[in-house]
Protein backbone atom coordinates (compact mmCIF):
# COMPACT_ATOMS: atom_id res chain seq x y z
CA UNK A 1 0.00 0.00 0.00
CA UNK A 2 1.28 3.74 -0.80
CA UNK A 3 -0.05 7.10 0.17
CA UNK A 4 0.90 10.14 -1.85
CA UNK A 5 0.31 12.95 1.00
CA UNK A 6 -0.29 16.53 1.10
CA UNK A 7 0.00 17.13 -2.71
CA UNK A 8 -2.48 19.38 -4.79
CA UNK A 9 -4.53 16.54 -6.33
CA UNK A 10 -6.24 16.76 -9.81
CA UNK A 11 -9.48 15.00 -8.83
CA UNK A 12 -11.76 13.03 -11.03
CA UNK A 13 -12.85 13.67 -14.87
CA UNK A 14 -12.92 17.40 -14.54
CA UNK A 15 -9.19 17.79 -12.76
CA UNK A 16 -10.80 19.87 -9.69
CA UNK A 17 -7.78 21.01 -7.80
CA UNK A 18 -8.38 19.58 -3.83
CA UNK A 19 -5.31 19.41 -1.27
CA UNK A 20 -5.53 15.37 -0.46
CA UNK A 21 -4.02 12.34 0.08
CA UNK A 22 -4.44 9.67 -2.09
CA UNK A 23 -3.97 5.77 -1.16
CA UNK A 24 -3.01 3.27 -3.27
CA UNK A 25 -3.85 -0.63 -2.92
CA UNK A 26 -2.36 -3.37 -5.46
CA UNK A 27 -2.97 -1.19 -8.85
CA UNK A 28 -5.81 0.63 -8.01
CA UNK A 29 -6.39 4.07 -6.49
CA UNK A 30 -8.91 2.97 -2.99
CA UNK A 31 -9.22 6.60 -1.61
CA UNK A 32 -8.49 9.82 -2.05
CA UNK A 33 -8.71 11.27 1.27
CA UNK A 34 -8.12 14.38 3.54
CA UNK A 35 -6.61 12.49 6.51
CA UNK A 36 -6.16 9.13 5.61
CA UNK A 37 -2.27 7.79 5.78
CA UNK A 38 -1.66 4.14 5.15
CA UNK A 39 1.74 1.88 4.04
CA UNK A 40 4.53 3.92 2.39
CA UNK A 41 4.12 7.51 2.21
CA UNK A 42 5.51 9.48 -0.37
CA UNK A 43 5.46 13.18 0.40
CA UNK A 44 3.50 15.60 -1.83
CA UNK A 45 4.18 18.56 -0.14
CA UNK A 46 4.34 21.53 -2.94
CA UNK A 47 3.86 18.81 -5.83
CA UNK A 48 0.87 18.49 -8.32
CA UNK A 49 -0.63 15.13 -8.12
CA UNK A 50 -1.68 14.28 -12.23
CA UNK A 51 -2.83 11.37 -13.58
CA UNK A 52 0.21 9.90 -15.77
CA UNK A 53 0.36 10.94 -19.32
CA UNK A 54 -1.00 9.07 -22.79
CA UNK A 55 0.79 9.42 -26.34
CA UNK A 56 -2.52 8.60 -28.19
CA UNK A 57 -0.49 8.50 -31.53
CA UNK A 58 3.17 7.77 -32.29
CA UNK A 59 5.77 6.20 -34.68
CA UNK A 60 8.28 4.81 -32.65
CA UNK A 61 10.22 2.73 -34.60
CA UNK A 62 11.37 6.02 -36.61
CA UNK A 63 13.58 6.87 -33.46
CA UNK A 64 16.37 5.63 -35.66
CA UNK A 65 15.76 8.87 -38.37
CA UNK A 66 15.87 11.80 -36.21
CA UNK A 67 15.52 15.40 -37.98
CA UNK A 68 15.97 13.44 -40.84
CA UNK A 69 14.02 14.23 -44.45
CA UNK A 70 13.66 18.01 -42.93
CA UNK A 71 11.96 19.77 -45.74
CA UNK A 72 11.35 17.16 -48.71
CA UNK A 73 7.48 17.23 -49.18
CA UNK A 74 5.59 15.00 -46.63
CA UNK A 75 4.69 12.11 -49.05
CA UNK A 76 8.15 11.86 -49.85
CA UNK A 77 9.40 11.43 -46.40
CA UNK A 78 6.26 9.39 -44.96
CA UNK A 79 4.47 7.90 -47.53
CA UNK A 80 4.94 3.70 -48.31
CA UNK A 81 6.37 1.89 -49.45
CA UNK A 82 9.16 4.46 -50.11
CA UNK A 83 9.18 7.31 -48.25
CA UNK A 84 12.48 8.10 -46.65
CA UNK A 85 11.54 6.84 -43.33
CA UNK A 86 10.79 3.24 -44.70
CA UNK A 87 14.04 3.62 -46.85
CA UNK A 88 15.96 4.19 -43.56
CA UNK A 89 13.97 1.33 -41.69
CA UNK A 90 14.81 -1.04 -44.28
CA UNK A 91 18.48 -0.20 -44.00
CA UNK A 92 18.84 -0.15 -40.53
CA UNK A 93 19.75 -3.32 -38.32
CA UNK A 94 17.14 -5.15 -36.17
CA UNK A 95 18.89 -4.68 -33.01
CA UNK A 96 19.79 -0.50 -33.62
CA UNK A 97 16.20 -0.09 -34.11
CA UNK A 98 15.22 -1.79 -30.56
CA UNK A 99 17.83 0.49 -29.25
CA UNK A 100 16.23 3.59 -30.26
CA UNK A 101 12.76 2.22 -29.17
CA UNK A 102 13.73 1.63 -25.71
CA UNK A 103 15.45 4.84 -25.45
CA UNK A 104 12.38 6.30 -26.37
CA UNK A 105 10.57 4.80 -23.44
CA UNK A 106 13.09 6.43 -21.19
CA UNK A 107 12.21 9.61 -22.37
CA UNK A 108 8.70 9.05 -22.18
CA UNK A 109 8.98 7.69 -19.01
CA UNK A 110 11.21 10.65 -18.19
CA UNK A 111 8.16 13.08 -19.08
CA UNK A 112 5.36 11.48 -17.50
CA UNK A 113 3.86 8.76 -20.21
CA UNK A 114 3.15 5.57 -18.76
CA UNK A 115 0.79 4.62 -22.09
CA UNK A 116 1.50 4.85 -25.70
CA UNK A 117 -0.27 3.97 -29.21
CA UNK A 118 1.89 2.72 -31.95
CA UNK A 119 1.13 2.71 -35.45
CA UNK A 120 3.67 -0.15 -35.79
CA UNK A 121 5.04 -1.05 -39.46
CA UNK A 122 6.67 -3.55 -40.32
CA UNK A 123 4.39 -6.15 -40.44
CA UNK A 124 4.30 -9.35 -38.32
CA UNK A 125 8.53 -8.18 -37.81
CA UNK A 126 7.68 -4.90 -36.88
CA UNK A 127 5.71 -6.22 -33.87
CA UNK A 128 8.02 -8.43 -32.47
CA UNK A 129 10.44 -5.15 -32.53
CA UNK A 130 8.66 -3.82 -30.54
CA UNK A 131 7.85 -7.22 -28.24
CA UNK A 132 11.35 -6.83 -28.06
CA UNK A 133 11.95 -3.31 -27.27
CA UNK A 134 9.72 -3.54 -24.45
CA UNK A 135 10.61 -6.35 -22.52
CA UNK A 136 11.01 -6.02 -18.75
CA UNK A 137 9.82 -2.42 -19.30
CA UNK A 138 6.65 -1.18 -17.30
CA UNK A 139 5.10 0.58 -19.98
CA UNK A 140 1.53 0.00 -21.38
CA UNK A 141 1.88 0.50 -25.07
CA UNK A 142 -1.28 -0.24 -27.53
CA UNK A 143 0.11 -1.80 -30.77
CA UNK A 144 -1.67 -0.86 -33.60
CA UNK A 145 0.10 -3.14 -36.49
CA UNK A 146 -0.21 -3.20 -40.37
CA UNK A 147 1.03 -5.82 -43.39
CA UNK A 148 2.32 -4.81 -46.84
CA UNK A 149 -0.32 -6.70 -48.48
CA UNK A 150 -2.92 -4.24 -47.36
CA UNK A 151 -2.21 -2.07 -50.16
CA UNK A 152 -4.03 -2.46 -53.12
CA UNK A 153 -5.06 -5.97 -51.96
CA UNK A 154 -7.64 -8.02 -54.78
CA UNK A 155 -7.68 -10.84 -52.82
CA UNK A 156 -10.58 -10.75 -49.95
CA UNK A 157 -9.91 -14.45 -48.42
CA UNK A 158 -6.36 -13.58 -47.97
CA UNK A 159 -6.34 -10.06 -47.05
CA UNK A 160 -8.86 -11.43 -44.14
CA UNK A 161 -6.19 -13.99 -43.23
CA UNK A 162 -3.64 -11.53 -43.05
CA UNK A 163 -5.58 -8.83 -40.54
CA UNK A 164 -6.95 -12.52 -38.16
CA UNK A 165 -3.16 -13.50 -38.03
CA UNK A 166 -1.63 -9.40 -37.29
CA UNK A 167 -4.86 -9.38 -34.59
CA UNK A 168 -3.31 -12.16 -32.81
CA UNK A 169 -0.18 -10.48 -31.79
CA UNK A 170 -1.07 -7.02 -31.31
CA UNK A 171 -4.27 -4.54 -30.38
CA UNK A 172 -5.76 -3.49 -33.47
CA UNK A 173 -4.68 -2.04 -36.95
CA UNK A 174 -3.31 1.29 -37.96
CA UNK A 175 -3.20 2.23 -41.12
CA UNK A 176 -1.60 5.30 -43.38
CA UNK A 177 -4.22 6.68 -45.31
CA UNK A 178 -6.45 5.91 -48.25
CA UNK A 179 -3.53 6.70 -50.25
CA UNK A 180 -2.73 3.31 -49.97
CA UNK A 181 -5.82 1.36 -49.40
CA UNK A 182 -8.81 0.82 -51.36
CA UNK A 183 -12.68 1.65 -49.29
CA UNK A 184 -13.31 -2.65 -49.68
CA UNK A 185 -9.90 -3.05 -48.08
CA UNK A 186 -10.76 -0.75 -45.22
CA UNK A 187 -14.02 -1.94 -44.39
CA UNK A 188 -12.87 -5.53 -44.18
CA UNK A 189 -10.41 -4.29 -41.56
CA UNK A 190 -12.58 -2.63 -39.83
CA UNK A 191 -15.26 -4.83 -39.60
CA UNK A 192 -12.48 -7.70 -38.28
CA UNK A 193 -11.41 -5.46 -35.98
CA UNK A 194 -14.87 -5.20 -34.76
CA UNK A 195 -15.32 -8.30 -34.68
CA UNK A 196 -12.35 -9.29 -32.47
CA UNK A 197 -12.94 -6.66 -30.17
CA UNK A 198 -9.67 -4.64 -31.81
CA UNK A 199 -8.88 -1.09 -32.35
CA UNK A 200 -8.96 0.53 -36.04
CA UNK A 201 -7.40 3.63 -36.91
CA UNK A 202 -6.62 5.76 -39.78
CA UNK A 203 -4.74 8.97 -41.51
CA UNK A 204 -7.25 10.81 -42.34
CA UNK A 205 -7.60 14.75 -43.81
CA UNK A 206 -3.74 15.15 -42.64
CA UNK A 207 -3.60 18.41 -45.69
CA UNK A 208 -5.94 19.34 -48.01
CA UNK A 209 -4.43 18.16 -51.08
CA UNK A 210 -5.89 14.67 -49.43
CA UNK A 211 -9.06 15.55 -49.42
CA UNK A 212 -9.52 17.46 -52.88
CA UNK A 213 -8.11 14.18 -54.25
CA UNK A 214 -10.38 11.89 -52.46
CA UNK A 215 -13.20 14.13 -53.40
CA UNK A 216 -12.23 13.90 -57.48
CA UNK A 217 -11.33 10.53 -57.07
CA UNK A 218 -14.71 8.98 -55.22
CA UNK A 219 -17.57 11.58 -54.54
CA UNK A 220 -16.13 11.96 -51.04
CA UNK A 221 -14.21 13.40 -48.07
CA UNK A 222 -11.51 11.13 -46.54
CA UNK A 223 -13.18 11.39 -43.36
CA UNK A 224 -16.71 10.78 -44.57
CA UNK A 225 -14.60 7.13 -46.13
CA UNK A 226 -13.13 6.66 -42.62
CA UNK A 227 -16.78 7.00 -40.99
CA UNK A 228 -18.30 5.42 -43.46
CA UNK A 229 -15.45 2.08 -43.30
CA UNK A 230 -16.13 2.46 -38.94
CA UNK A 231 -12.70 3.55 -37.97
CA UNK A 232 -12.63 4.12 -34.43
CA UNK A 233 -9.76 6.29 -34.11
CA UNK A 234 -9.23 9.13 -36.58
CA UNK A 235 -5.83 10.65 -37.16
CA UNK A 236 -4.70 14.26 -37.70
CA UNK A 237 -8.19 15.46 -39.41
CA UNK A 238 -6.21 18.59 -39.44
CA UNK A 239 -7.78 20.00 -42.94
CA UNK A 240 -12.03 18.77 -42.32
CA UNK A 241 -14.05 20.01 -45.15
CA UNK A 242 -17.58 20.49 -46.16
CA UNK A 243 -19.75 18.96 -42.89
CA UNK A 244 -16.71 16.49 -41.61
CA UNK A 245 -16.53 17.68 -38.09
CA UNK A 246 -20.09 17.66 -37.76
CA UNK A 247 -20.47 13.64 -39.12
CA UNK A 248 -17.41 12.80 -36.61
CA UNK A 249 -19.24 14.70 -33.91
CA UNK A 250 -22.52 12.43 -34.41
CA UNK A 251 -20.98 9.31 -34.99
CA UNK A 252 -19.09 10.08 -31.68
CA UNK A 253 -15.71 8.65 -33.47
CA UNK A 254 -12.46 9.73 -31.55
CA UNK A 255 -10.00 12.13 -32.68
CA UNK A 256 -6.09 11.59 -32.71
CA UNK A 257 -4.95 15.37 -33.50
CA UNK A 258 -0.65 16.46 -33.59
CA UNK A 259 -0.42 19.74 -34.14
CA UNK A 260 3.73 19.50 -33.93
CA UNK A 261 3.86 16.97 -36.37
CA UNK A 262 1.59 19.04 -38.92
CA UNK A 263 3.48 22.53 -37.72
CA UNK A 264 6.64 20.70 -38.88
CA UNK A 265 5.21 19.31 -41.95
CA UNK A 266 4.07 22.44 -42.73
CA UNK A 267 0.33 21.13 -43.51
CA UNK A 268 -1.86 23.47 -41.16
CA UNK A 269 -3.42 23.87 -37.50
CA UNK A 270 -5.64 21.22 -36.33
CA UNK A 271 -9.34 22.95 -35.66
CA UNK A 272 -9.39 21.88 -31.81
CA UNK A 273 -11.57 24.75 -30.88
CA UNK A 274 -14.28 23.54 -33.53
CA UNK A 275 -13.71 20.01 -32.34
CA UNK A 276 -14.41 20.84 -28.55
CA UNK A 277 -17.28 23.12 -29.35
CA UNK A 278 -19.11 20.15 -31.29
CA UNK A 279 -18.45 17.23 -28.50
CA UNK A 280 -15.95 15.12 -30.10
CA UNK A 281 -13.66 13.04 -27.82
CA UNK A 282 -9.91 14.64 -29.06
CA UNK A 283 -7.05 13.15 -27.86
CA UNK A 284 -3.12 14.61 -28.75
CA UNK A 285 0.19 12.58 -30.19
CA UNK A 286 3.32 13.41 -30.80
CA UNK A 287 3.45 11.66 -33.82
CA UNK A 288 6.38 10.84 -35.86
CA UNK A 289 10.04 10.81 -34.06
CA UNK A 290 11.56 11.79 -36.96
CA UNK A 291 9.90 15.33 -36.44
CA UNK A 292 9.27 15.00 -32.72
CA UNK A 293 10.47 13.91 -29.26
CA UNK A 294 7.67 12.08 -27.62
CA UNK A 295 7.51 14.67 -24.85
CA UNK A 296 3.41 15.24 -23.98
CA UNK A 297 4.11 18.40 -21.80
CA UNK A 298 5.55 20.20 -25.44
CA UNK A 299 3.13 18.66 -27.07
CA UNK A 300 0.36 20.23 -25.00
CA UNK A 301 1.99 23.50 -24.67
CA UNK A 302 2.22 23.69 -28.47
CA UNK A 303 -1.53 23.08 -28.43
CA UNK A 304 -2.33 25.34 -26.10
CA UNK A 305 -0.99 28.14 -27.54
CA UNK A 306 -1.23 27.85 -30.99
CA UNK A 307 -5.04 27.14 -31.13
CA UNK A 308 -5.15 30.61 -28.86
CA UNK A 309 -3.18 32.27 -31.29
CA UNK A 310 -4.96 30.75 -34.24
CA UNK A 311 -8.36 31.48 -33.16
CA UNK A 312 -7.54 34.61 -31.16
CA UNK A 313 -10.05 33.38 -28.05
CA UNK A 314 -9.45 31.82 -24.59
CA UNK A 315 -9.10 27.62 -24.61
CA UNK A 316 -9.01 26.66 -21.25
CA UNK A 317 -5.83 24.88 -20.43
CA UNK A 318 -7.78 21.81 -18.62
CA UNK A 319 -9.79 21.16 -21.64
CA UNK A 320 -6.02 20.72 -23.12
CA UNK A 321 -4.91 18.67 -20.28
CA UNK A 322 -7.58 16.49 -20.87
CA UNK A 323 -6.19 15.09 -24.28
CA UNK A 324 -3.57 13.87 -22.92
CA UNK A 325 -5.06 11.99 -20.06
CA UNK A 326 -9.44 11.38 -19.75
CA UNK A 327 -9.67 11.84 -23.77
CA UNK A 328 -7.95 8.92 -24.86
CA UNK A 329 -8.48 6.97 -22.04
CA UNK A 330 -11.83 6.86 -23.07
CA UNK A 331 -11.18 6.39 -26.72
CA UNK A 332 -8.75 3.43 -26.02
CA UNK A 333 -11.49 1.63 -23.20
CA UNK A 334 -8.93 2.22 -20.37
CA UNK A 335 -9.74 2.37 -16.74
CA UNK A 336 -7.08 5.19 -16.36
CA UNK A 337 -6.81 8.72 -17.11
CA UNK A 338 -7.90 10.63 -13.46
CA UNK A 339 -7.51 10.01 -10.24
CA UNK A 340 -10.55 8.95 -8.43
CA UNK A 341 -11.78 5.34 -6.65
CA UNK A 342 -11.91 2.61 -8.56
CA UNK A 343 -9.31 3.75 -11.31
CA UNK A 344 -6.02 2.18 -11.74
CA UNK A 345 -2.95 3.59 -10.32
CA UNK A 346 -1.50 5.76 -13.54
CA UNK A 347 -0.47 9.00 -11.50
CA UNK A 348 3.11 11.63 -11.67
CA UNK A 349 3.59 13.72 -8.92
CA UNK A 350 5.41 16.73 -10.32
CA UNK A 351 6.82 19.51 -8.66
CA UNK A 352 4.21 22.71 -8.40
CA UNK A 353 6.12 25.87 -10.70
CA UNK A 354 3.66 27.99 -10.40
CA UNK A 355 0.22 29.22 -9.09
CA UNK A 356 -2.19 27.20 -11.40
CA UNK A 357 -1.43 23.52 -10.99
CA UNK A 358 -2.48 22.84 -14.80
CA UNK A 359 -0.63 25.47 -16.42
CA UNK A 360 2.34 24.75 -13.96
CA UNK A 361 2.24 21.23 -15.97
CA UNK A 362 1.63 22.57 -19.15
CA UNK A 363 4.05 25.45 -19.63
CA UNK A 364 6.70 24.55 -17.23
CA UNK A 365 7.52 20.86 -16.23
CA UNK A 366 10.87 19.79 -17.20
CA UNK A 367 12.10 16.31 -16.90
CA UNK A 368 13.67 17.26 -13.21
CA UNK A 369 10.56 18.67 -12.26
CA UNK A 370 8.93 14.87 -12.32
CA UNK A 371 9.64 13.24 -8.40
CA UNK A 372 7.64 10.32 -8.77
CA UNK A 373 6.22 8.09 -11.87
CA UNK A 374 3.97 5.60 -11.03
CA UNK A 375 1.52 2.94 -12.99
CA UNK A 376 -0.73 0.40 -11.88
CA UNK A 377 0.10 1.13 -8.23
CA UNK A 378 3.79 0.25 -8.91
CA UNK A 379 6.75 3.20 -8.91
CA UNK A 380 8.70 3.35 -12.03
CA UNK A 381 11.08 5.72 -10.78
CA UNK A 382 11.04 8.24 -7.79
CA UNK A 383 13.54 11.29 -7.08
Amino acid sequence: MITIKNAHVLYGENMDICKANIIIEDNEIVEVSEKLLKGRIIDGKGCVAAPSLINSHVHIGDSVAKDLGDGYPIDQIVKPPNGIKHRILAETSSQNIIDAMKSTIDLMFQTGTTTFVDFREGGFKGIDLLKKATEGIPIRKIVLGRHESFYNSNNSSQLEKTVEMILKSCDGIGLSGFGEIDDEVAATITEICRKKSKLSSIHVAEYEELQMNSLELTGETEVERALKAGFDLLVHVTSPLNDDLKLISETGTHIVSCPRSNGSLGVGIPPLKEMLDLGINVSLGTDNLMFNSPNMFTEMEFALKITRAYYREYIPPVEVFKMATINPARALGLNIGTIEEGKLADIMLVSGLSGDPILSLINRTETQNINALIKEGNIVFER
